[in-house]
């Protein structure tokens, strides 16, 4: 086990054990008193501060508060948090969906109307600074207890090849076996039948059905109304030929529990106009869908559960923000909800295996490299605890140049209790890339936050060692993980547990947000309901208590790709690196936007000249955060670059 205390670790157990024998004079009183009083004193000293950074919580006034699932660092350096509904049937049902703004150099705030429930959506950061938004919340799962009506998945079928069928919302389906009548709660649309053909002698073989899916319940409540077995369903309205070519096949129509569904709005958030601008819906419906930018700045929409809550079957799409309009890739790939799919420097894709929790365990669960134009996916091997990934943290470490990624933690498959406390890493140039364990954490976590900092190390922070707390096992704990020794450096302790529908990200002055968590229980016995957690706090890493940080004076807004850009400096001759840092877009602690790309540097007296690889696939069209950083690791602020 890789595991390095820190020197603050060993501070606080000398001065504990002074507040110990204090205690065993003066009683009980005393040592609450004087552990508490010394923990405070101690962690608000500069040279603490100075080795383990310091936590402090956002004021965040009360009409601003809500339950923040997502955020994403804007180019104007505010921070759009969102909640949708909040994970709050109440808000859902009452249509109250929220975002806010938030100004970290003016420490201000701004509710932004906010027009569906995009708990749950996906998002990426588009080539003009825009942020795409697509998906989220339909309607809230219903669990097995509180359904009424009998229902689930009609698949329609059409076996005429000349013309698809449109089946509207509130059409009746009868089973033709069990007489039992279902109605359609969405209209959709089956497409015509496919002729299939003998290879060899172009026989007429037969017509493939068109198919289509859609929700159906019951007409009336009860157990009574709902079915056990297969049935094939006549559909009512339809005359002539759709007739006999047009019908529908379902499973087990029951009183079971009904998943989430999706939703197919999309939405571009303007950080200049600082609302949100309404695009063409997706193809699919998406809830919990992951994002992915890609090579020529399209952005690739997958997974999610559906319009009728079933998990996506691999109709991947792409988004085109020149014409605003979504496509079929053609491509069927499954995975999980909110895969961790990140663009390589080939414009390949890799998948590593992390995922947010919604999906069959042996179905898309395998990391692995996807060519998105052969649809060929070559497995990696090697990951460790391979059946303890869901609810991981995945991150691509600096420089992006290296393509090497670290997975971190996770637990079982649903609500599963058991969690890993295994880092795994993984790099993508090796000819035979292959999963290698690294450091270890104290112990078994989900939910995991990771931060990529400016001094390339990476800010590991909450997380759970059971499913969203359970038992009450938040972990009060960050680290800060060094790639180059592969070691865990335990840093200041934050006051709040993080678990399920938490994340964090990095602002333009160097310090990191961490936002949200979704307790199952308020109770170590499980026995009251968690309440969703408003509080926001903000960790000032070590490197912000050091005297004095690099500082750029001017340059410009935009740097070509493969170009250069002069930056003037007061500094010059103490910088030691450059790098263009992504801003995130983070959600269930899955952040796909998250690069730090390594700058070529030169210096004069009084100013630097940083070169931008020329590889489009390393460096997507799009804003930045230029940072410097001298021989410490000290870095400066970021300076906001465009990279066309």
């Amino acid at each position: 086990m890789k595991y390095r205390p820190s020197r603050r670790t060993r501070r606080l157990a000398i001065g504990t054990a002074v507040v110990l024998a204090l205690a065993g004079t003066n009683g009980p009183w005393l040592y609450r008193f004087g552990t508490e009083r010394y923990h405070a004193y101690a962690i608000n000293q500069q040279s603490y501060k100075a080795e383990n950074g310091h936590w402090d919580f956002l004021d965040v006034p009360s009409e601003f508060r809500i339950n923040t699932i997502h955020a994403a660092l804007l180019h104007t350096g505010k921070v759009l948090l969102v909640a949708g509904s909040g994970n709050d049937q109440k808000n859902f049902d009452a249509k109250s969906f929220r975002s806010v703004l938030w100004d970290p150099e003016e420490n201000t705030f701004r509710n932004i109307p906010t027009p569906k429930d995009m708990f749950c959506a996906g998002h990426t950061q588009l080539p003009d600074g825009k942020l795409l938004i697509a998906g989220g919340t339909k309607r809230y799962e219903k669990l097995e207890g509180d359904v009424t009506k009998a229902g689930g998945l009609m698949i329609v079928h059409n076996e005429d090849p000349d013309k698809p069928v449109t089946v509207p919302a509130g059409t009746r389906f009868t089973g033709r076996g069990n007489g039992k009548t279902f109605v359609s709660k969405d209209p959709v649309l089956v497409e015509k039948a496919t002729k299939l053909f003998d290879e060899e002698t172009g026989a007429f073989l037969r017509n493939e059905p068109g198919l289509g899916r859609i929700y159906v319940e019951a007409k009336k409540s009860g157990t009574a109304y709902g079915t056990g077995t297969e049935d094939n369903y006549r559909i009512s309205g339809l005359t002539g030929s759709d007739a006999r070519n047009v019908y529908g096949i379902a499973q087990k129509l029951a009183l079971d529990k009904k998943d989430f569904q999706g939703i197919k709005d999309a939405y571009e958030f303007d950080p200049v106009a600082e609302k949100y601008i309404s695009v063409d819906p997706m193809n699919e419906a998406r809830w919990y869908p992951t994002l992915t930018t890609l090579e020529d700045g399209k952005v690739l929409a997958l997974s999610g559960l559906d319009e009728i809550g079933q998990i996506v079957p691999g109709k991947d799409e792409v988004y085109d923000p020149e014409t605003k309009k979504w496509d079929y890739t053609g491509i069927v790939r499954k995975f999980p909800t909110y895969p961790a799919v990140f663009l390589m420097n080939d414009g390949k894709l890799f998948y590593s295996g992390s995922n947010a929790g919604y999906g069959p365990a042996d179905v898309g669960r395998d990391p692995g490299v996807w060519d998105l134009e052969s649809n060929s996916f070559t497995k990696v091997p090697g990951i460790g605890d391979p059946d303890r990934l869901e609810t991981s943290a995945t991150v691509r470490l600096a420089p992006a140049q290296d393509e090497k990624y670290l997975v971190i933690g996770g637990g079982g498959v649903g609500e599963s209790e058991k969690s890993s406390e295994k880092s795994r890493l993984v790099d993508l140039t090796e000819e035979k890339p292959r999963f290698t364990d690294g450091a270890t954490l104290e112990e078994g976590t989900r939910y995991p936050s990771a931060s990529l900092l400016p001094d390339d190390s990476v800010l590991v922070t909450g997380g759970s060692s059971d499913y969203r707390g359970r038992g009450g096992s938040d972990l009060l704990q960050a680290r800060l993980y060094d790639a180059a020794s592969d070691t865990y450096t335990r840093v200041a302790d934050p006051a709040v547990g993080r678990n399920y529908h938490s994340g964090s990200v990095l602002l333009p002055d160097g310090r990191v947000m961490i936002f949200g968590s979704d307790s199952l229980y308020s109770d170590e016995a499980n026995t009251r309901p968690g309440t969703f957690e408003q509080r926001i706090e903000i960790y000032t890493p070590p490197y912000l208590y050091r005297e004095g940080r690099p500082e750029l004076t001017a340059g410009p807004e935009r740097v070509s790709r493969g170009g250069t850009g002069l930056f003037t400096t007061r500094h010059a001759a103490s910088i030691t690196s450059a790098k263009l840092m992504r801003p995130g877009a983070v959600t269930h602690v899955t952040d796909t936007d998250q690069r730090s790309i390594e700058l070529g540097l030169k210096k004069s007296a009084d100013s630097i000249t940083v070169s931008v690889p020329k590889n489009r696939a390393l460096v997507p069209s799009g804003w930045y955060m230029l940072f410097v950083t001298d021989a410490d690791g000290t870095p400066s602020e970021g300076t906001w670059v465009e990279i066309p």
